[in-house]
């Protein structure tokens, strides 16, 4: 079966306003529009459909509309096939899964900083320029070194123990001021387990986040308080259930708080609390937030490249502040094709994964500055909040010979059936450890 008999993906969503084409794909089948899924879709009245048919891939012109779509997938998520495609190529990556010791001494370093730094301005006015930098330079690295160490244990890649990493989890939440790691951990599962799925993966913008925020200085309000939307959002679209966990999380950082302000002061929990800010704002760091799952990559329809843009990784000297290149003092967050397709792989390891499976990941679009995607997502027409896949379900199955065909640059070989049970157990046991809740 070729290669090309896999590509269903692409909808009429045009890349931003400025563009008067969209290109439709298809087979042997029609492909979904948005209209097929949001009865308040409208296209502009000049729109001349998208062609359907067999075969069919014909271009519409004077296509403009001034509120574009998202980019609707009809295909499964990338990771799963790919992860199949390298664990038949590369099994010895199931010696790189497990928890890392390294993230511990982490945690306690950068809480002892934030703590010290905190003890530091505890009689330094807020907004004072010497509290303020220190807050955005140190207090937003450490910071968001912290939301990426939460990241890490969320997938249990501490210790073994579920219970102990949740614990640690909670344990680093206190430099954050605020209590969320125990509902990060339900949503960000879900994240991996459904990506771009609308209405459960709350990573997703909605429509009419999309909508108001489709301008200059809605995408540069956005950009500053992302960490208001991650928190809101989840409430308006997928609620969680609380857990006992979650009351434990609450109860452990107010009350560190209270000890905090007691000992230290209002100022010490201002600084947290600020770095916080900072660190989920306009910070070279933060950018991660927006690289990792936004369009921003030129791709060319119909290959392999297209079906995996949704996850894109970036490898710059960022990363070593970023748990992202060992050793490092923040969680892999940057190799996160890395780390989407092999959740149970630490964030030491990752490095250690793409040079082995090198012929996977070197061929896929990557970002080389974190602060460029800020200021593109920004200032670019044609990127902005409409710029995510999604998807209504699941997604029609991808055939890990995408993979293979692009690793080997096409005409990929015949699976051997031989080593299914391998790599079905090597399937299991990549995300078993990275999803486990309880």
């Amino acid at each position: 079966m070729s290669t090309s008999s896999y590509f269903r993906s692409r909808t009429t969503r045009p890349r931003g306003k400025d563009h008067t084409q969209a290109h439709a794909h298809a087979l042997d089948r029609t492909p979904l529009t948005p209209s097929d899924t949001d009865p308040s879709y409208a296209p502009s009245e000049d729109s001349e459909g998208t062609g359907t048919g067999a075969g069919a891939g014909a271009e519409v012109v004077g296509f403009v509309d001034p509120f574009p779509d998202f980019l609707w997938m009809t295909t499964e998520e990338p990771h799963r096939s790919r992860r199949m495609a390298i664990l038949r190529a590369h099994p010895e990556v199931r010696k790189l899964m497990g928890p890392t010791p390294l993230t511990f001494p982490i945690v306690l370093l950068v809480l002892s900083t934030q703590l010290i730094l905190a003890y530091w301005l505890r009689s330094t006015h807020p907004l004072s320029p010497l509290f303020l930098l220190t807050a955005y330079t140190l207090g937003g690295t450490l910071n968001q070194n912290t939301f990426l160490a939460i990241h890490e244990i969320t997938h249990n890649l501490a210790f073994r123990s579920i219970r102990a990493n949740k614990l640690l989890a909670i344990v680093a939440n206190f430099a954050i001021g605020v209590p969320y790691a125990m509902a990060f951990k339900g949503y960000h599962i879900e994240h991996h387990k459904f990506l771009g799925e609308d209405g459960i993966d709350t990573d997703l913008p909605s429509r009419i986040e999309a909508i108001v925020l489709n301008n200059v200085a809605g995408k540069t309000f956005f950009a500053t308080f992302q960490l208001l939307f991650y928190a809101l959002r989840p409430g308006f679209i997928r609620s969680q259930k609380p857990t006992i966990w979650h009351g434990i999380n609450f109860l452990a950082v107010l009350s560190f708080d209270a000890v905090l302000v007691h000992f230290l002061g209002w100022n010490a929990l201002v600084y947290l609390l600020i770095s916080s800010f900072f660190a989920g704002s306009l910070h070279p760091c933060a950018a991660h937030f927006i690289a990792e799952h936004y369009l921003m990559s030129e791709v060319q329809d119909g290959t392999p490249q297209a079906l995996a843009q949704e996850t894109t990784s970036y490898y710059g000297w960022l990363n070593l502040l970023c748990y992202n290149v060992y050793p490092s003092l923040i969680p892999q967050v940057g190799y996160h094709n890395e780390h989407h397709d092999f959740p149970s792989i630490p964030w030491t390891r990752l490095p250690e994964l793409r040079r082995i499976a090198s012929e996977f990941y070197e061929p896929l679009p990557a970002h080389k500055s974190w602060p460029y995607v800020t200021y593109k997502f920004i200032t670019d027409p044609n990127v902005g909040m409409w710029s995510r896949a999604k998807r209504t379900s699941r997604g029609e199955k991808l055939d890990e010979r995408v993979w293979v065909d692009m690793a080997r640059g096409g005409g990929g070989e015949e699976i051997s059936e031989a080593e299914s049970s391998d790599v079905g157990k090597g399937m299991e046991e990549a995300v078993q450890r990275g999803y486990a809740s309880d």
